[in-house]
């Protein structure tokens, strides 16, 4: 099929690549904003796992080509949009272009499928754009970054809103190489399909609040909060899956969703008490580490050094779009504590954000080296790299044998035993207890 792909969110870099490698036609239009020349050398897509290599594969083949403008396109058979919420006009302007400058309004068969999360209603309203003769489908994001490539061709589950034959039709064909080990679709009308895929999120959302919520009473009452998570994830109604305490979720897509969920909640006449515990919950939970810091040494912090083990908003991904540490750096530089960071992707992302801060923040290109005459280490994301660290070796850098795990990795008596202190979110182990 002949595509014109518009977008460059990581949803339409996957797009591209994907439905290139298995012999559809695509020309990729990139946002403004983000032109390709300034795409390809980002960290965030270079770090994908074979997203690059397909990219240039297709490319190199000829089944994908990037344009740079709209009218450097084909008459197409699919229009697929993955834009970020913020380029809703975008989209509808590109729509105006197509089916007017174009003139396209007496062509049949060409199939909107808008791949971005927009306000619900709105594959419907950009729907109005096209002819009656057209037609359109909601076919919402559920990538997960950091294994974009292996999601979008190896799916568990699509979500596919469509309210005619033909829409249905058209997507499934498309993605038809893609959905043959087993039944991947679930259809269901448009509106249907963009609440779902919010409403998934902020069910996710809530139990990782809820259970950031449970570790902070266990806190309280010297529980541990493990035995408490083993015990609630036993039971088949609620099973494991998002029941672990950390130190607060971000990310460009989870966190953007359940903003959007609280939008469409409010513009309907429906306040949503639920949802803003959810989102307070979690802003607050990503100065937990600091606080557990800030207890140990009595409020006495300034002059004291961090180190920081990650720095992305999940293993995987160099991006830090709501990440805990910009939070916890924030609180810690106010009281004057030095930090030194290591991050085996991020921390290019992270000094576009933050800039040189040499007199407060030192980045490092090995994990021991962020930890050199640092008081404390704190473990903010679970790369793979920090799940088995050199114990003694860490006890001879830490000063003050601090260990603050944030995503509560590591066995609080094995840390404890090494001679450490332990603090993890509703875990904790001292040496002398042992």
């Amino acid at each position: 099929m002949r595509v014109l792909l518009y977008g460059s969110e990581l949803s339409a870099a996957t797009a591209a690549a994907a439905l290139s490698w298995v012999g559809h036609q695509v020309q990729w239009l990139p946002h403004a904003d983000t032109p390709w020349s300034t795409l390809s050398q980002v960290d965030w897509l270079r770090s994908e796992p074979q997203l690059s290599a397909h990219l240039e594969q297709g490319l190199t083949d000829g089944t994908l080509q990037v344009i740079e403008q709209l009218a450097d396109a084909t008459t197409p058979e699919v229009i697929w949009l993955a834009l970020s919420p913020a380029q809703r006009g975008a989209a509808s302007a590109l729509l105006e272009h197509v089916f007017e400058d174009m003139q396209l309004a007496d062509q049949h068969g060409i199939v909107l499928i808008n791949n971005s999360t927009f306000p619900v209603g709105e594959t419907e309203r950009l729907h109005t754009l096209m002819g009656a003769q057209h037609t359109s489908v909601a076919l919402p994001d559920t990538l997960e970054e950091g294994r974009a490539w292996e999601s979008f061709t190896r799916p568990t589950r699509r979500l596919l809103g469509c309210d005619d034959a033909t829409g249905e039709q058209v997507t499934r064909e498309l993605l038809r190489a893609f959905n043959r080990r087993s039944e991947v679709f679930q259809c269901m009308p448009r509106r249907a399909a963009e609440l779902t895929k919010l409403a998934i999120n902020g069910m996710l959302a809530t139990r990782i609040s809820y259970m950031n919520e449970i570790a902070g009473l266990a806190d309280t009452l010297g529980v541990d909060v493990e035995h408490v998570r083993q015990g609630m994830g036993a039971d088949s109604r609620i099973g494991f899956e998002y029941l672990y305490p950390g130190c607060g979720f971000g990310g460009p897509n989870f966190s953007r969703d359940l903003m959007r969920l609280a939008d469409v909640q409010l513009q309907s006449g429906r306040y949503s008490a639920l949802l803003e515990q959810v989102m307070d919950i979690n802003e607050q939970k990503k100065e937990t580490l600091f606080r557990k810091l800030w207890s140990h040494f009595g409020g006495e912090l300034t002059g004291k050094t961090v180190a920081i083990w990650g720095a992305a908003f999940k293993p995987g991904t160099a991006r830090i779009d709501h990440a805990p540490v910009l939070t916890l750096l924030e609180a810690l530089w106010a009281q004057g504590v030095k930090v030194q960071l290591h991050d085996p992707a991020a921390v290019p992302a992270l000094l576009a954000v933050v800039g040189e801060r040499e007199d407060l923040l030192t980045f490092t290109h090995d994990p021991y080296q962020a930890c050199e005459g640092a008081d404390a280490l704190m473990l903010v994301t679970e790369w793979k790299t920090y799940w088995n660290p050199d114990w003694h070796r860490l006890a001879s850098l830490l000063s003050a044998k601090l260990i603050l795990d944030g995503r509560n990795i590591y066995d609080p008596g094995f840390v404890a035993s090494c001679g450490f202190i332990y603090r993890g979110i509703g875990r904790r182990a001292d040496p002398k207890t042992l």
